[in-house]
C-alpha cells in the first residue's frame, strides 16, 4: 500500500483544527450550532466571523442599528443548516447567502454576502463542519 509519505516525502510540519481554534484562527460555535441543528462540531473562520458575525454595543451606536453578535451568529448558522439540507447528499461544500450589516462604522442596512461551508474530517477523522468566506479553503 503507498502511502502520502511515500508519494510526497516526510510530513514537515501539521496545522490541527484544534491548534487553529487555539490560536484563533478558527472560532468553535459547535454549542449554539447544536441549537440550529447541527450534529457535527461546527467552527467559523476568523475573516467569516469579522465580516459576519462580530459585533459590538459601540458597533449599534455607530452605525445606528442595533444588533448583537450572538443574533449575528444565528444568522450564520441557521442558513447555513438550511443550505446544508438542501444539498444533494455527498456534496462537501454549499455556497450559501445571508443579508448582514456591513461592521463598517456606517452602513445601516443590510446586504447580501456570500459564505461557503465545507464539511469534512477533523482531526481524528470525526465529521466536521467549516464556515468561511469564499476565497477561504
Amino acid at each position: 500500500m503507498t502511502t502520502s509519505e511515500d508519494l510526497f516525502g516526510e510530513v514537515i510540519h501539521t496545522y490541527t483544527r484544534a491548534q487553529a481554534i487555539a490560536d484563533g484562527a478558527l472560532i468553535d460555535v459547535t454549542d449554539m450550532a447544536r441549537e440550529a441543528g447541527f450534529r457535527v462540531p461546527v467552527a467559523v473562520t476568523r475573516a467569516a466571523w469579522e465580516d459576519c458575525v462580530a459585533w459590538t454595543d459601540w458597533d449599534s451606536e455607530d452605525q445606528g442599528v442595533h444588533q448583537d453578535q450572538d443574533g449575528r451568529l444565528w444568522d450564520v448558522l441557521w442558513m447555513a443548516f438550511i443550505a446544508i439540507h438542501g444539498t444533494a447528499a455527498g456534496e462537501s461544500q454549499v455556497v450559501y447567502h445571508l443579508y448582514r450589516v456591513p461592521r463598517d462604522g456606517q452602513s445601516a442596512e443590510a446586504r447580501l454576502t456570500a459564505l461557503k461551508l465545507v464539511a469534512g474530517p477533523g482531526d481524528s477523522g470525526e465529521p466536521v463542519v467549516t464556515i468561511m468566506l469564499p476565497g477561504e479553503d
